[in-house]
């Protein structure tokens, strides 16, 4: 790995795309092999939520997924480069991960399922990629520096953190901080209780109607994509965008509206050097959603909240808590 990429100990790691960008490819393959196994595994969820993977403190997993009167679920772990199955019945079955091809990757996990007594019939190619290489075909994605790996789950762990703390400012429907294998972003999206128009599709390789149901109502999306620019970026767009989101003020400094890209961006290596990484994401977050807001005409009295709001209890409480035993009972 190239002598560019930072200390693994760093708060926010340095990850340089032109270093990964191989061993990011073929992780991004078997992650969709594994979301396809949710997706035909778990009931339809609405935007297609039940096909998503979740940042853990090893890793990216599936989380609990059925199979008949059982629960399984998988999980890519970071630290010790393995990918774990486990079933509610106490069988388990462990892949290495390393640099090896997409066909193996793939022929691997689907004869672990098998033995765990799970067929999953996915479907044989990949989404929002082209072009589309079946997975029983690909040999040219082999790719696998485990440091590299590592510090991208890094990164997204990061990145969590934070989007979880502005998720908890919304009253209203809002997703889960949850990892999209499709594109490979991590996202959180916020609704304005409204519909919105049909969505015209046009991903790649991902049928119209996918892009129906992800974009059914008025929408604020935002998050991570280990892709734009040198270290990638987070972004933020709205669906349908309301006239003015482009030109709205928006922090910190180095986010700016990609018109090619259609939403808001703000480099990693910006947030990376920046006096308070998280403040820096944070503000950008904020900003991003009233634009949306503001424009869109959301109801933000009804939508909004004060995460704190119950801070005064708590203070009370611990207040109390510090209390003589008979002090608290007698008074």
């Amino acid at each position: 790995m190239s002598t560019e990429m930072a200390a693994q100990d760093q708060s926010w790691p340095r990850l340089k795309v032109a270093d990964w960008t191989a061993t990011r490819d073929t992780l991004h393959m078997w992650t969709q092999i594994v979301g396809k196994v949710r997706l035909v595994s778990a009931p339809l969820m609405n935007h297609w939520w039940h096909v998503t993977l979740y940042v853990t403190p090893r890793g990216l997993s599936t989380g609990s997924i059925p199979a008949g009167r059982r629960l399984f679920d998988i999980e890519f772990d970071f630290i010790d480069h393995e990918l774990r199955m486990r079933t509610s019945d106490g069988d388990a079955r462990t892949i290495r991960l390393e640099a090896k091809p997409v066909s193996v990757f793939h022929a691997q996990a689907l004869k672990a399922l098998h033995e765990l007594g799970i067929e999953a019939e996915i479907s044989a190619t990949p989404n929002e990629v082209h072009p589309a290489i079946p997975f029983a075909d690909d040999t040219e994605h082999c790719s696998y520096d485990p440091a590299a790996a590592r510090l991208f789950w890094e990164q997204l762990m990061q990145a969590h953190r934070v989007i979880e703390e502005f998720r908890s400012h919304f009253l209203g429907k809002v997703s889960p901080v949850h990892f999209f294998w499709g594109a490979m972003d991590l996202a959180c999206t916020r609704f304005s209780g409204r519909g919105a128009p049909v969505h015209p599709g046009g991903a790649p390789n991902v049928g119209d109607w996918v892009m129906v149901e992800g974009y059914s109502r008025e929408l604020f999306s935002c998050g991570f994509w280990p892709g734009g620019g040198e270290e990638g970026a987070f972004y933020a767009y709205a669906y349908p965008e309301p006239d003015g989101f482009a030109d709205h003020p928006i922090g910190p400094d180095g986010a700016y509206y990609s018109v090619d890209n259609g939403q808001f961006l703000l480099p990693y290596e910006a947030v990376a050097t920046a006096e308070d990484p998280d403040q820096a994401v944070s503000e950008f977050l904020h900003a991003s959603y009233r634009a949306a807001a503001k424009n869109g005409g959301w109801d933000r009295d009804a939508l909004e909240c004060d995460p704190g709001r119950w801070d005064h209890r708590h203070q009370r409480h611990d207040h109390d808590s510090a209390r003589p035993l008979d002090e608290r009972f007698t008074r």
